[in-house]
Order: C-alpha cells, then structure tokens, then sequence
C-alpha cells in the first residue's frame, strides 16, 4: 500500500455507533401510524436546562466568541453523556451555540423495528437545545451505514424489492425531517458517497447507489425540501478540501454538487468533516477548496472536526511523540482558519466533547490512535482548545492597533 492510499484509508470519516440511553418515553401514534417513542428529558438534562434560565454561557467561551462573526460553533452529542454526566454536559451547554446528534438521528436508531419509530433520544437533545439556545445539525439522513438490520437483511434476502425499497425510504425521510420540522437548523442529507480514488466517482457498490441508482440521491434532497422548506440541506464527506494530498476528491464533489444545482436540486451546502491526522501535513488546500464551494453558491461548514495522533493505550491516550502536543493544536487553529477565511462557512462542529467519548480510538486500532478532540479523558481543556479561543478572540476582535510611543 502506498501512503497516499494509507492516508486515504485513514482519512475514512466512519462514526461508530455508541451505546445510548433511551430514558423514560411514551408511546404515541403518527398520523401514519406508526407506534413513535418521545422521549421524557432526563434528570441530568433537566436540571441543566434548569439553569440556563439564570446563566449565560462565559464571554470568552468558543461559541459566545464564534457568534461575535457570525459563526456557530458545535459538538457531536453522546446521548448516554447527556443523560448522565454532569461535567459533559457543562461543557456542551457552555462552550457550544450548535449541537448535532452523533447516532441519535440515525436510521437504525430512529426505527429499529420497522414501523415503530423511536425519537426518545434525538427529542432529548433538540429540547436541550433549545434550553441552551443552541441551533441543531440533523445526522443524517442517506448513509450506507447503520441502516437498520431489518431493512438490509430485507433487501438482501429479496422481501423488499427495489420498488418498495425506494418507498420506505421516502417515508423515512418524510417522517424524520417532518417530526423535527422547524427545529433542525442544518440537514446532513447525504453522507460519503464518493470513492476515495483517482479519479473520485460516486461509489457504485454504495448500498443506496446499488440498489436505487445515482438519482436517489437527488431524490432524497427533494424529499427533505418538501418535508421541511426552511432547513438548510447539506452534503457531508470526508477529504473533500484536500485532506488526502489531492483533490480528486473535492473535483468531483464540487462538480457533481454544481451539477446538482443547474439540475434545481435543493442542495443548499457542502459539509467538508475534516478529520486530520497528525502524522500526515496540514491540507494547504482547504481554504482554497472552501472558497470554491462557496463561488459554486454553497455554504459551507467543518461538520466533524478532530486531529488524531498514536497513543500509548485507549485509555488514557497519551501522545507517543511529544511533538503531537504542538501538531494537534496547529492542525485545529489551522482547520479553523479556513472556516474563518470564508465567509459562507457558517459552522465548524468537533466531533466529540472529550478524548474518553471519541470514535477515534475504537476504530483505529492497528497502530492505535486516538488524543483527538478538544477535551482530554478527565474532561479537561487542551492546548487545542485554547488555540481555538485565542484564533476566535482575534477574529472576534482583530488585534489590538498599535500607536507610537
């Protein structure tokens, strides 16, 4: 294997799912009929939201900062986390102006059993929100993974045909973005359909691509438009600003999302995730790829920004190179220059509060990985995150102007 294709292979923007908590629910009826789990806000939740009627979050924290320009800055949420962890959720509430669910929106979780919909957890986080005066980023919606079993193992043992397969789908998209009709700020609509090879082409062994053809794509976008007219609907990838050292892969996203666009497909922006890797140099590209999404007509944003490097074990993720301790800050200030370089880049979102919580270390294994958010294992800042505040304090502020003495 070559580098390029290793740090191909290790840009891959997979979010595993983690265990959540479904909490107290009840059980009512769509109008579809449909069996539908809402959710009770947890102990945890509640007396967080509690407090946000009496406090703000502090000046000089990372969102308060980001809203001086008009940027909103956002974390992945873990359900669990948010239903019992008090520091987590201090954090989250206080550092952040935008949320998006890690798996809670996702379709395995949403309807695990076909035709009993469960947005216990997904409803927990858009009422958080909203006590916290935070806008929320839909996750997502076409994705090849975490389908739910029932569905896959339908279409793979023939119980579902395509006809009936293109249906279901519909009526997902319809029921989800419809339950949480004007409370999703931004769609992740489609999620990594595109090769990360030269040159990149829409996958066609992608589950959705395979079974239903490039246009489901287009359909999709169609479908979330009509369910909800005023959420903004995004495409999200990984290494589509040159993170792999090329830019096969942001060619061909620019030029399928411009074609998309003629075609008067609602497509309204493009999700670059930027998961970075220490042992790889920053992508000088970015902001130029940005700058060209944005002369396409797209807003853009960073939707699941992290910087990994080798550890020493999954728990306690200690750098093995100390120079990791200056790369992983740089690579962040740098990925945030970029947003802040482009004026229709409107959010830039960690994916993860804290080391503890992050995918990183479960799925890059061989050799580990992992150091890569913001906060480390005992939810305390890191360099990173000081970097950030001090790049959103300029940016907010400028630098002081100068007079002679």
């Amino acid at each position: 294997m070559t580098e390029q294709s290793a740090r191909r292979r290790h840009q891959l923007g997979i979010t595993l799912r983690t265990p959540f908590r479904v909490g107290a629910v009840l059980a009512v009826l769509t109008t579809a009929g449909a069996a539908t789990l809402v959710a009770a806000p947890g102990p945890v939740a509640a007396e967080t939201a509690r407090q946000a009627q009496t406090t703000r979050p502090p000046k000089d924290s990372l969102g308060a900062l980001g809203s001086r320009i008009g940027l909103r800055i956002g974390n992945a949420v873990n359900d669990d986390k948010l239903t019992t962890d008090a520091t987590y959720t201090a954090i989250l509430a206080g550092q952040f102006t935008t949320v998006t669910a890690e798996n809670a929106m996702k379709w395995e979780v949403v309807e695990p059993s076909r035709g009993v919909n469960d947005f216990a957890a997904a409803d927990r986080l858009v009422t958080f929100a909203a006590a916290h005066r935070q806008l929320v980023r839909g996750h997502t919606l076409l994705w090849h993974n975490q389908i739910p079993g029932w569905l896959t193992s339908g279409v793979t043992d023939g119980s579902i045909s395509r006809s009936e397969l293109r249906t279901i789908l519909k009526r997902h998209v319809t029921t989800e973005v419809t339950h949480f009709k004007g409370k999703i700020w931004q769609w992740d609509v489609a999620n990594e359909f595109f090769t990360d090879s030269t040159p990149s082409t829409i996958n066609p062994n992608d589950f959705w691509v395979a079974n239903l053809g490039e246009g489901i794509i287009a359909d999709v976008f169609r479908w979330a438009r009509a369910a909800d007219p005023r959420a903004l609907l995004f495409y999200n990838d990984y290494n589509i600003a040159g993170e792999d050292g090329t830019n096969a892969k942001a060619d061909a996203v620019h030029a399928w999302a411009k074609g998309l666009k003629r075609q008067g497909v609602p497509i309204d922006g493009i999700g670059d995730q930027g998961h970075l890797d220490t042992q790889y140099p920053f992508p000088t590209t970015m902001t130029a790829n940005l700058r060209r999404y944005e002369a396409a007509g797209f807003k853009v944003a960073i939707t699941e920004a992290d910087v990994r490097t080798f550890v020493d074990n999954a728990t306690d993720q200690n750098p093995t190179d100390a120079l990791a301790l200056m790369a992983q800050p740089y690579e962040f200030s740098q990925m945030l220059k970029a947003c802040l370089a482009v004026r229709a880049c409107i959010s830039f979102t960690v994916w993860g509060v804290n080391d503890r919580d992050s995918w990183i270390p479960g799925f890059f294994t061989d050799p580990l990985q992992g150091y890569a958010t913001l906060h480390d294992v005992h939810l305390q800042p890191k360099p990173a995150f000081t970097t950030l505040q001090q790049d959103l304090t300029l940016a907010a502020g400028g630098a002081p102007r100068r007079t002679s003495a």
